[in-house]
């Protein structure tokens, strides 16, 4: 089902992109590179790349603004269209791996207070866990902590079920945890 326009909403913003209106781009990236920034640098792992990606996905939103179809909120679609161009450019690079080997998945016991840490870290001992933790754990850290997504939104993005996002989201402050407590022993 197609969700409402609102006038100056994202939605309409973005009719306004596929139609050719770059002032609309313009207002479309005001409101959301900031988020998607973070999060691609996150995934990215360094500013300029990030910022790359950044121009990179505001130009694929350019010329793929007409085919969005209004199922989803246009946040998670821009979040999408990021994340498919931070695959296509990070592709073949080697992504670090934890001790040992990948994480199971299993439901998430609920929100902890780590989840805070998380989000306010940045060249810590905590962001060094995040970035040896899998792919797939750091991209849903990058979601949820980074950018600010519900978990409902992230899974779309994903294009996973919300208890693999709980899961993933479990599993990697466990892992973000246990770094950080043997760093402390250490």
């Amino acid at each position: 089902m197609a969700r409402r326009v609102e006038p100056g909403g994202d939605a309409e913003l973005l009719r306004l992109v596929a139609a050719g209106d770059a002032a609309a781009l313009a207002r479309l990236y005001e409101r959301h590179a900031g988020a998607l920034f973070g999060y691609l640098q996150r995934l990215a792992g360094d500013r300029m790349t990030a910022e790359e990606i950044l121009q990179d996905t505001m130009l694929a939103v350019w010329r793929s603004a007409g085919a969005f179809e209004g199922r989803a909120k246009v946040t998670t679609w821009l979040f999408g269209v990021a994340r498919r161009q931070a695959h296509n450019r990070l592709r073949g690079r080697a992504a670090p791996l934890p001790a040992g080997a990948e994480l199971p998945d299993r439901p998430d016991g609920g929100a902890g207070p780590e989840e805070l840490a998380i989000a306010a870290a940045g060249g810590t001992p905590v962001a060094a866990a995040i970035d040896r933790l899998p792919e797939h754990h750091r991209e849903v850290i990058a979601l949820v902590f980074v950018a600010g997504l519900p978990l409902a939104d992230v899974a779309e993005v994903l294009a996973v079920p919300v208890g693999t996002v709980k899961s993933r989201l479990f599993h990697a402050r466990a892992a973000v945890a246990a770094a950080l407590t043997e760093k402390v022993a250490e």
